[in-house]
């Protein structure tokens, strides 16, 4: 009897993905931009948590070099879209403690990620205070292949390069009490001085939390690179949190602490307008926000010329069958 394979739903045919070869090296495309005098930036109309954002994008991707060997997961070699542009995805960020807009890449470039260390503690049974090299060392790293939504109604497909959450989990050993678990990035008031006179009275450091039960799920990835290339620092270097079936802001950058608690963690944007920022945040294009509808996203296409094609938002971001039975 023949098998039959029935095809994922963000799965397409194997001669529509763009090859390795092609996102591997750095695209020089965006040169065809400079005589278009920025006109079909439809990008510097999205808002950024309220307020235009605008963009600075170069010809190429940020030089970095390729990390070490990784092994190329084949649950999620794949999705329904190419992969977006190298230069694109290294310079169109959130990264509120470097500014507010999307042309935050060179600002971010004083992130000091040298001898950087992860600290794990709470409710675990061995915390562990780790040195990045030996996170990498430790944890094999695979290539995933993402859907990646931001609440601004924006979307990109990117080859992360890490580990599953859950590995770390089984090193530390949380206690039966651990219910949640929180996520702190990087903060020094005269270096992530955050998006200029708004930056005052925010919950500085950005913090951002998951249900245990969410952080185990197949899905929840810490990446520490993304192009087959070391993670580039507006990207979230060195270590950062990547949850596909959530709203991208879910996504702490620049983790130095992760702590397992027992009740639910107060969160940066949560904490600052909870009407637009749930704690939950999954990606369901019935909710809307409060200014925008999620019913649709707007994706930024890989290839010679930078358009927004704009499709059906997936509930779940199309991750359905690994995550929704965490909220049945």
């Amino acid at each position: 009897m023949p098998l039959i394979r029935i095809k994922k739903s963000w799965e397409i045919p194997e001669t529509k993905i763009t090859p390795e070869t092609t996102y591997l090296n750095r695209r020089r495309f965006m040169k065809s931009l400079i005589g278009v005098g920025l006109s079909a930036t439809a990008l510097s109309t999205l808002t950024s948590c309220g307020r235009n954002s605008k963009t600075s994008l170069t010809s190429e991707a940020v030089t970095l070099p390729m990390t070490g060997k990784f092994t190329i997961n084949p649950n999620f070699s794949e999705v329904d879209r190419p992969i977006t542009d190298e230069a694109l995805a290294t310079k169109y960020n959130n990264f509120y403690e470097f500014g507010g807009n999307k042309s935050i890449w060179q600002a971010a470039q004083a992130l000091p990620t040298e001898n950087w260390k992860v600290e794990v503690k709470g409710l675990v049974k061995n915390p562990r205070i780790y040195d990045i090299d030996e996170l990498q060392k430790k944890f094999p790293l695979e290539e995933r292949i993402y859907r990646f939504r931001c609440v601004e109604a924006w979307a990109m497909v990117i080859p992360w390069l890490g580990f599953p959450m859950k590995l770390l989990m089984a090193d530390v050993e949380p206690t039966s009490k651990a219910k949640y678990v929180r996520f702190t990035s990087f903060y020094d008031a005269e270096i992530t001085k955050g998006p200029g006179f708004w930056a005052n009275g925010y919950p500085w450091p950005y913090t951002e939390g998951l249900r245990i039960d969410e952080m185990a799920n197949e899905l929840a990835f810490f990446a520490v690179g993304m192009y087959g290339k070391s993670l580039p620092k507006q990207n979230g270097a060195p270590l950062r949190q990547v949850i596909p079936w959530k709203y991208g802001f879910k996504g702490a950058k620049s983790i130095v602490k992760i702590e397992f608690i027992e009740s639910r963690p107060a969160t940066f944007w949560n904490t600052l307008v909870p009407n637009e920022y749930a704690f939950e945040a999954n990606v369901n294009p019935n909710v809307p926000h409060p200014r925008w509808s999620q019913a649709t996203e707007k994706v930024l296409s890989e290839g010679a010329s930078w358009s927004w094609e704009k499709i059906p938002t997936l509930p779940y971001n199309g991750y359905g069958e690994y995550v929704a039975s965490l909220y049945s």
